[in-house]
């Protein structure tokens, strides 16, 4: 691990992620950010700026009726930086300044974007960012008819902006609740044009800006494609066509098929870290309702705006399975090898998101007094960064608050990332133990 001024590139994330939710916290205390202009408890805004920073969604307060213009704007920037990664931005402001970098803070940025090398560091970083500034102007631009003709022309074109911004980073943050309280998009449930852009911006943001990179430098040549980029591709196509087509039979029969289809597909699409919901959540099954948990701890792909366990591990275990099952030596995919210390890697993260989602949700089931799926339910999409909720978060405790800030900010930095941060690595001896046995 490189270190700079004493401090390892992982720990650096982590105070920078710190800093920035601080420091939104405090912006949202200031009368000026609320709509009735009082002082904003300070663990309200603590919450706020944690879910906002992190990409998530959950909230304690509606964002539409409670927090000001002022509000709203510390929200929106906070929900941008994060998304793109305090580490990026603030790294390309120094490149755009003139100001020479280090190989410690390009090897900072690597770890930040998931990048697998820091060479060209600098070129994927400006490619991030130009790229997001395009997607979300034009996510925004197609989103204006709809706001401006509900709305007005100006609010439109803010909450146009808001939304795209908001999908796009994978936050699940929604100005709608100017209709209902902590609607959502309920409202436009059956809005075939305004679902399908808001789930491509989803899936846009969602995918990883080096698997974008791959498909922009070789087309349609799929052969060509990075490993990583063919195994993002495939294993988020099968996670959203395979959760739509049990969502479409078994949970919305009592639709249409127009809003069937749609309520269907979105909801597989924005399980996976997006926050939004065009249904109410809260009438699911419990089969349903575990699917949509499992989304969520898979979260989106690696180098992008969304959090979870990302794709890539999810796709690196099932192979790992199938390669005991099928009694071969190494763990393959499309005619490559994948080290084993990936294969590692990958069984780590999901042990550690196992176990504190499912701690964390016991911990809030038995301090609430509610119902163990409700609860788990609100740690996956914590731990995911997801920002769905059936509805338990503005009413929880200052406990189960603290509980799912954790997790919210161990969803956006990463497993390993904290992990790297907290544990130093002091091999003082190269040799090997001995090998022995154990069966499993």
């Amino acid at each position: 691990m490189k270190k700079r001024k004493g401090k390892t590139t992982f720990q650096i994330i982590i105070i920078s992620f710190f800093t920035l939710i601080l420091a939104g916290a405090l912006l949202l205390m200031l009368p000026i950010s609320s709509q009735e202009r009082v002082v904003t408890p300070f663990s309200d805004c603590l919450f706020t700026a944690t879910s906002a920073t992190c990409v998530t969604g959950l909230v304690v307060h509606d964002t539409a009726t409670y927090w000001s213009l002022f509000g709203k704007c510390v929200i929106l920037t906070l929900i941008q930086i994060g998304g793109m990664g305090v580490i990026t931005i603030g790294l390309a402001i120094m490149k755009a300044t003139g100001k020479k970098l280090s190989l410690s803070q390009l090897s900072t940025m690597k770890e930040s974007i998931s990048a697998p090398q820091v060479g060209g560091i600098m070129h994927l970083a400006g490619f991030i960012l130009k790229a997001s500034a395009i997607v979300e102007l034009a996510g925004a631009a197609l989103l204006a008819p709809v706001f401006c003709s509900d709305f007005g022309f100006f609010k439109g074109i803010g909450y146009s902006l808001f939304h795209s911004i908001s999908a796009f980073c994978n936050a699940g943050f929604d100005l709608l609740g100017v209709r209902e309280k902590y609607s959502s998009l309920t409202t436009y449930g059956t809005d075939v044009y305004l679902n399908i852009i808001i789930m491509l911006l989803i899936v846009v943001g969602g995918i990883g800006f080096l698997t974008w990179g791959d498909v922009i430098t070789h087309k349609h040549h799929f052969s060509k494609y990075s490993l990583q980029s063919k195994i993002v591709i495939v294993t988020s196509a099968v996670l959203i066509v395979l959760p739509a087509v049990y969502f479409f039979f078994c949970e919305y029969s009592d639709l249409g098929f127009k809003e069937r289809t749609l309520s269907s597909a979105f909801q597989s699409v924005t399980a996976r870290t997006a926050g939004f919901n065009t249904q109410d959540l809260s009438q699911m099954s419990e089969s349903g309702t575990l699917i949509m948990i499992i989304l969520m701890l898979i979260g989106g792909s690696p180098g992008s705006t969304a959090g979870g366990m990302k794709t890539a591990v999810f796709a690196v275990l099932f192979l790992a399975a199938l390669t005991v099952f099928s009694r071969r030596t190494d763990v393959q995919a499309f005619r490559r090898r994948i080290p084993e210390n990936t294969v590692r890697n990958a069984g780590a993260i999901l042990f550690m998101y196992l176990v504190l989602f499912i701690s964390g949700g016991i911990i809030i089931s038995r301090a609430e007094g509610l119902p163990l799926i409700t609860c788990l339910f609100e740690t996956g999409s914590a731990v995911g960064t997801v920002g769905l909720t059936l509805g338990i978060t503005p009413q929880l405790s200052l406990l189960s608050r603290v509980i799912l800030m954790f997790l919210m900010f161990f969803g956006r930095v990463g497993a390993l990332t904290l992990i790297y941060a907290a544990v130093s690595s002091n091999e003082s001896s190269k040799g090997k133990l001995p090998l022995d046995k154990i069966s499993v």
